[in-house]
């Protein structure tokens, strides 16, 4: 099979490659063709390099085998959700995986069209090689979003994400922000009906495949458990609110919940993360420092709320690891090797403030219950100079140990 396919790209490789290639500016699509189904064949023979068995490609796919456990939940859970908001609870599994996926996949499918044309002309235009990033930035990206996002919406957001996110800098390994974050920063700002509020979170009333629109039923709000919380009387309710929704701490940790496809299960996207730890993609300093700032701060604002607070300063700190997409983002949206820190001192660093803020946007800013996606993009502005001052202290106290041993 593999001698087939070397093959089939050797017989037209000569259309793409060389001085007199007919069809040489459509190079970087064949390249990233060839290195999608096989193993690169050239060496580096300048500069430092290593040699490893894993290509950019094959690294980028393992982060796309962590995602599975949060797109087959969001199947799942986006048509679960559609078939409660309409009254009905004699579906089965398989039901609510084929409504959630037929709204999903659009979405999914545009995401990588959209983006990946932007991409390619970057890449024709600068005469460089595919981008492997985009091969996890396009399935992030969806999985932040409503079902209900209009086609075109999303595709404006992947295109935004694409070319100011990370080709204005200069392509990957030069971006400040994560390009999934960005696109989601660009609708969320220019579209906020579209991505905010308690309608947009599932599929309630929409036609599906052999299946006419249903009506919703009486008093079904969509509300998400954030909104919720900041919708809440003031005082200690926050838990009440959420109980009142009929939601346990179970239901919020395994994301039987409304809100973004891929984002709602905590569990679903610890899972994911174990297998990047495991196999070395992700750090971990960056995952358990993100925890361990966003308890901090909770609690010390439960240690300052009063009885005329509202009621997200009351909500006790390990409610806030299952609530909103605190946990997906921590785990594959801060731990990006381009835009988070790099030093290990650093991302400790970067992951605390990257907790901390989460929470205090979720807390004190009711207009914006989920703090997530601002607290990453804030942090990855100042992750360049956190890596700065930890370098720099590092050298200062190197060479001040070499005076001492030269003494």
């Amino acid at each position: 099979m593999k001698s087939t396919i070397e093959g089939l790209f050797d017989s037209y490789r000569h259309l793409f490659e060389g001085k007199d290639a007919r069809l040489g500016w459509a190079w970087p699509l064949f390249e990233g063709a060839e290195t999608f189904w096989l193993t690169p064949g050239r060496a580096t023979h300048e500069g430092a390099h290593v040699r490893d068995p894993f290509d950019m490609k094959r690294l980028m796919i393992f982060v796309l085998y962590a995602l599975t456990p949060c797109i087959l939940m969001g199947w799942w859970n986006v048509g679960r959700q559609g078939f409660l908001a309409e009254g009905v609870a004699d579906f089965s599994a398989l039901d609510a995986i084929l409504r959630g996926g037929w709204h999903m996949m659009p979405l999914i499918l545009t995401s990588y069209t959209a983006g990946g044309i932007a991409e390619l002309v970057f890449c024709i235009v600068r005469k460089h090689e595919i981008n492997e990033g985009f091969l996890v930035t396009a399935m992030l990206y969806p999985l932040t979003l409503p079902p209900t996002i209009p086609l075109w919406m999303a595709a404006a957001g992947i295109v935004f994400g694409v070319v100011i996110g990370k080709e204005v800098f200069g392509g990957v390994g030069m971006n400040i922000l994560n390009p999934a974050l960005t696109a989601r920063a660009f609708v969320f700002f220019t579209y906020p009906a579209a991505i905010s509020g308690a309608k947009v979170w599932d599929v309630g009333g929409r036609p599906w495949p052999g299946h006419e629109a249903a009506a919703l039923v009486d008093g079904y709000t969509g509300a998400t458990p954030l909104l919720a919380v900041a919708s809440a009387e003031p005082g200690p309710n926050a838990v009440a609110a959420l109980d009142a929704m009929g939601w346990s701490y179970t239901d919020l940790a395994l994301g039987t919940i409304p809100g973004s496809m891929g984002e709602v299960s905590a569990v679903a996207a610890l899972a994911g993360g174990l297998f990047l730890v495991a196999v070395g993609i992700a750090s971990w300093r960056t995952m358990t420092a993100s925890v361990l700032g966003l308890l901090g701060m909770a609690a010390v604002l439960n240690l300052f709320a009063g009885d005329t607070s509202p009621a997200a300063f009351h909500l006790p700190p390990h409610y806030h690891l299952v609530v909103g997409g605190f946990a997906f983002g921590a785990i594959f949206m801060a731990t990006d090797p381009v835009s988070s820190s790099a030093t290990r001192v650093g991302q400790w660093i970067y992951g605390i403030c990257i907790g901390a803020l989460c929470v205090l946007v979720r807390v004190v800013n009711p207009a914006y219950p989920e703090g997530m996606m601002l607290a990453i993009l804030f942090m990855n502005v100042f992750s360049p100079l956190i890596d700065y001052f930890v370098v720099r202290r590092s050298t200062r106290r190197r060479v001040a140990r070499l005076a001492t041993t030269a003494a």
